[in-house]
Formats: C-alpha cells, structure tokens, sequence
C-alpha cells in the first residue's frame, strides 16, 4: 500500500512542479522574455523542467534512459542558479566561483550519458557536494550583496531568491541521500513550487514583501498540522505522515501559484485602460473615443452624442455630471427625482453599467456594460483617469477652436 502511495505521491509532486515551473515562464514570457533577467531565470526554469520532465517519464515508463535529462539538469542547475544570481546583483561572481561552478557542470553534464548506477554512489554524492557548492556560493554572493546598489524591488527578489536556495538545499539533498535517510519520496518539487511561488508574487508588489513572507510560513504550518491529523486519525505511520504533508503542501502551493498567476494576469488587462491612454491621439476627442470602444475592456461601448439626449433636460444633465463624471449603478448620486428618472434611463436605454461624460460642450457620453469592473477598484480608477483625460482633449479641441 505505502509502495504504491510513495509512486504516486512522486508522480503527483513531480508534475506539480512541472505545473508550477511551466506557470512561471508563461508569466516571464509575457512579460518581456527578452529583457536580461528573464532570460537568466527562463534558462533556469527549463533546465529545471527538463529535470522533472524525465522524473515523469521514468516513473510512466519505466526506462531508464530518461535518467540522462534527470542528472544533465541537475548538473546545469547550479550554473543556472549562479548565471541569474549576477543578473539579480548586476554584478560579477568571482572567476574562482565561475570556473569552479562553470567546470563542475560541463563534468557532470559530460557525467549524465552514463546514465546506469554503475558508477553511482560515488557520481550521485559528487554531484550532490556539487550542487551544495554552487548554491552555497550563489547564497554567499546575496547575502555579501551591496544592498544600496539594489533597487527595493530588486533587493525583494534576491531576498526571496536567498530564501529559495535555503529551503532548496536540505530539499535537493534528501533527493541525493533518499535510500541513506530513508525517505520515502524526494521532496525538492517542494522548493521549486515554493520558488515559483515566491517570483510571481513579485509582480503584485500592493501585496507586500513582508505579507507575502507570512503568507508562505501560514502555508507551511498549515500543512504540516494537517498532515498530522491526518495521519494520526489514519493511524499512517511515519512514512505515511510525509506523503501526506507533501500532498498538502503541493496542493497548496499549485494552487496559490494558478491563483497569484490569474490574479497578476487580471491587474495586466486592467491596465490596459492606461496603455490606450499613453497610445492615444491627444489632438482627436473623437478618434480617442472610438478607439476606446474597441478596447477588450469596453468592448461595446456606445458613444452617445448630443442628438440622442434632446429628450432630456441639459440642466439636470449638468448637474449628474459635475456631481458624478462617472456614473456607475451600483451607486448612482442622489440629486432628486427628476435626475434620478434621468440616471434611470441612461443605464435602462443602453443597458450600461457606468455612464461617463466625455465632452461637456457639445455634449458626449459613452455608456459602459462591464460588471467585472464593479469588483475592481483599480479598474475604476483607471476609467476616471480615461473620463478626465477625455474632458481633457475636448477643452483643449475647444480652445483651439475658440
């Protein structure tokens, strides 16, 4: 029963870890794959795939030839951990560091296509000192960092770079030592679920460095409480009590990961309100408006021009705009009756959500359907900022007319 648990727990954490590290790239690449630091920690992450890529494949399979990925990766990881650490610090490692760690790899890559255990242990505890060694060294380098040099976005990442190798490294031993220490599992897919973690919450700085740091010893904690319940009502036993808070902790952590991934990728479209703004023509009102409704975010948007208001009354109109530039229906302003029948049929007429005032004179509206905005504050912000800007253009337009 455990026999069969402890193949599937690792088939489970491995493709977990595959999940989490695939995440990440998708996030880096659609941020900018070609800016410096992403391609140091791209080149990290693939190497790190390749890994656990023949982790799998040799559990489905059975063949042992997909070891070579397994001990190429593991011989390049160090290297890789070295090549974005001096990105991070913008700085140079040491030329003994390099050619210690340089060398150590092209050896134990070299090392990897002899891919039967004849020559194991002796490989397997050299390229155990190895890996140690590099993240050892890489660890050394940030905490004798120039802190100043560092930005407080950059000094976070290297913080929870540092954070990573520490917990990475007891982690990447017991994978080393597992039949000496009796594991049951190899538990490092752990490390690099909580790596993925930690870097995509670098692109939510409002959360906080230090909440985020929290976050993560909650997490920790909570599997490892859990995990113990569990066990002990199941009566699992020690080998047991392991697989069960490392199906926890994985669970956990892929799911922060998937969660933090669309939370960031949710702010990155909101944005995109501010980008139509910097790309806007600012000597065309209506060109910008337009342009406006072709935006994902509002698409669909209808412009309402003075013609389609003659029904109404221009003074009560007056007086909901310079109350409520942006009307939004949840939480319309209260003004009387008569503004309040004029409040109601803008929204019942175009079946709008928020209704903005986009040129006093002669009059423009653009009416709005988008309820995901009602939950985002940000987003509300940003179409204040499009309502301004658009008032903007007009009275400049106007101006010039005049």
């Amino acid at each position: 029963m455990i026999a069969a648990a402890t193949i599937i727990t690792q088939l489970f954490l491995s493709c977990a870890a595959l999940l989490g590290l695939f995440t990440l790239q998708t996030v880096l690449v659609r941020r900018d794959p070609w800016d410096p630091i992403n391609r140091r920690f791209l080149f990290g992450l693939r190497m790190t795939m390749v890994l656990f890529a023949g982790r799998v494949l040799m559990i489905l399979t059975g063949i042992e030839a997909f070891r070579i990925l397994i001990l190429f990766a593991a011989a390049i990881i160090p290297l890789a951990v070295l090549i974005l650490t001096e990105g991070l610090l913008r700085r140079h490692a040491p030329p003994l560091i390099k050619a210690v760690i340089g060398g150590g790899a092209v050896l134990f890559a070299a090392s990897s296509l002899w891919y039967s255990d004849s020559i194991d242990p002796a490989r397997l505890f050299a390229l155990l000192g190895f890996q140690l060694l590099g993240f050892v060294l890489s660890g050394w380098l940030i905490i004798t960092r120039n802190r100043a040099s560092l930005s407080s976005n950059e000094n976070a990442m290297v913080v929870r770079l540092g954070l990573s190798l520490i917990l990475f490294i007891p982690l990447a031993a017991g994978d080393f030592l597992l039949l000496y220490i009796d594991l049951p599992i190899q538990f490092s897919a752990l490390g690099v679920l909580i790596l993925c973690w930690l870097a995509i919450g670098l692109g939510r700085t409002h959360l906080g460095h230090r909440a985020t740091l929290v976050n993560l010893g909650v997490m920790i904690i909570a599997a490892f409480v859990v995990g113990g319940m569990i066990s002990m009502f199941a009566a699992l036993g020690r080998d047991g009590y392991l697989l069960t808070i490392a199906a926890i902790m994985t669970t956990l952590f892929v799911v922060a990961i998937l969660n933090d991934a669309r939370a960031l990728r949710l702010e990155e479209q909101s944005l995109g309100l501010l980008h139509h703004l910097a790309h806007a023509k600012m000597d065309d009102p209506m060109g910008f408006l337009r342009d406006l409704q072709d935006h994902p975010l509002v698409e669909g948007a209808v412009v309402v021009s003075n013609e389609s208001l003659k029904d109404l009354q221009d003074d009560v109109l007056d007086q909901i705009f310079a109350t409520a530039p942006v009307l939004r229906r949840i939480d319309p302003p209260l003004l009387g009756a008569v503004a309040d029948d004029h409040i109601a049929y803008l929204f019942e007429r175009y079946s709008a959500t928020h209704v903005m005032l986009a040129m006093p004179r002669p009059r423009v509206l653009v009416a709005l359907s988008m309820p995901s905005l009602s939950a985002s504050p940000s987003a509300e912000l940003e179409l204040r900022v499009v309502q301004r800007m658009a008032a903007l253009m007009a009275a400049r337009e106007d101006g010039h007319n005049g």
